[in-house]
């Protein structure tokens, strides 16, 4: 049975959210999909290509109309935007950060947020420095909370989820703390 890229990639993600990271192998999804695993490197060249693939997916999927005019409240969509869509897929924050930080894809949110930074006259040299501060707080954070939210619902672990609510005040003081050191600038 021959299958379409995109019928392997939304059965990919779908293994992803049921199973976990750990069950998404080449052939666990061939078996899924009642072919051989060689029939999925047809459409993937490597399992890497595979989870890039679907991180960019995820990231697809979680995108949301943005509204926002002034630059922090245009930061803040972007960055809640991608923790929405990375915790709405189990194991979703470890794939697209890996990814990421592999270089091997999710690279819309970065970009996103270094458009907004440049266009908000932020020097040149602090915007990559500036949007790979967010979106490590944001990585860190959604991780956590996937993390901690998936072992307390397995049994594996008795924690409060008290303190995963915090991600919006946590967003505003590295934003913030992006705006104190900008007012130190000549001309901001």
């Amino acid at each position: 049975m021959a299958h379409h890229r995109s019928d392997v990639l939304a059965h990919a993600v779908a293994l992803l959210d049921t199973h976990g990271l750990a069950a998404l192998t080449m052939r666990r999804l061939g078996a899924e999909l009642e072919v051989q695993p060689s029939a999925i490197y047809h459409h993937f060249a490597s399992k890497q290509a595979l989870l890039a693939a679907v991180a960019d997916e995820i990231l697809a999927r979680g995108a949301r109309p943005r509204s926002a005019e002034a630059w922090p409240d245009r930061l803040r969509e972007v960055c809640s935007e991608l923790r929405l869509a990375m915790l709405a897929v189990t194991d979703g924050a470890d794939v697209v950060a890996t990814v990421w930080a592999f270089g091997l894809g999710a690279a819309a949110p970065v970009a996103d947020l270094e458009k907004i930074l440049t266009d908000a006259d932020v020097p040149h040299a602090l915007v990559p420095v500036a949007s790979r501060a967010l979106v490590h707080y944001v990585f860190g954070h959604a991780f956590e909370e996937q993390t901690a939210r998936q072992a307390v619902s397995l049994g594996a672990v008795e924690r409060s989820l008290e303190s995963l609510p915090d991600f919006d005040l946590g967003l505003d003081l590295v934003i913030d703390g992006l705006r104190a050191r900008l007012s130190t600038q000549p001309g901001i």
